[in-house]
């Protein structure tokens, strides 16, 4: 849990009663590789941080699309079904085991109610997701199919975690079309 008290104290100010009512309401959770954390048509009702692990938001309709991927040290839920609580459009799963801590929505909520500093932490984890999803929609709207492949190359475990159809799907290709971009650039 060292992992998780570390990211709490990097993105927010807690006394150390703070991180002990906090820390009281988390669980652990494992989840296999294939398993899937949300299905299709479930409520959220958790918010997550990944320990170590992986998983990708999957949404199916005619075809499967990786929509999303969380690595370690993220602090994430379905946003739109969590705030709503409404059936989610997405499977999470996980892409190698994954250990998660968990919090439900009514304990959040009391958080949100009981410690300033929480609301602080949650906003700022929300800049940071807004951040980095303008980022993601910037780089598909300007970059080439090569150019958005290379900026997955620098990110440090990315291309472990992800197989070929899995990063083809997220880029919006076929995995066909990523081989041949693949060795293009070798």
């Amino acid at each position: 849990m060292q992992e998780f008290v570390d990211f709490l104290i990097r993105s927010g100010h807690f006394s150390n009663d703070d991180l002990q009512m906090i820390l009281s309401k988390f669980h652990v959770k494992t989840v296999r590789k294939g398993q899937l954390l949300l299905k299709k048509g479930q409520v959220a009702s958790r918010y997550y941080y990944i320990r170590s692990g992986a998983l990708r938001f999957v949404y199916s309709e005619d075809r499967e699309l990786t929509a999303w991927v969380v690595l370690p040290d993220e602090f994430f839920t379905e946003i739109t079904s969590f705030k709503h609580q409404e059936p989610t459009r997405f499977n999470v799963e996980a892409i190698e085991e994954t250990e998660l801590y968990y919090i439900e929505k009514a304990d959040m909520e009391l958080l949100y109610r009981e410690l300033p500093a929480w609301q602080e932490f949650g906003r700022k984890i929300w800049e940071s997701m807004a951040i980095r999803m303008i980022d993601e929609i910037i780089r598909f709207q300007t970059l080439t199919v090569e150019e958005r492949y290379l900026e997955f190359l620098k990110k440090p475990g990315f291309m472990q975690r992800v197989s070929v159809k899995q990063l083809a799907s997220y880029l919006g290709i076929t995995p066909n079309a990523l081989s041949r971009i693949r060795k293009n650039i070798r």
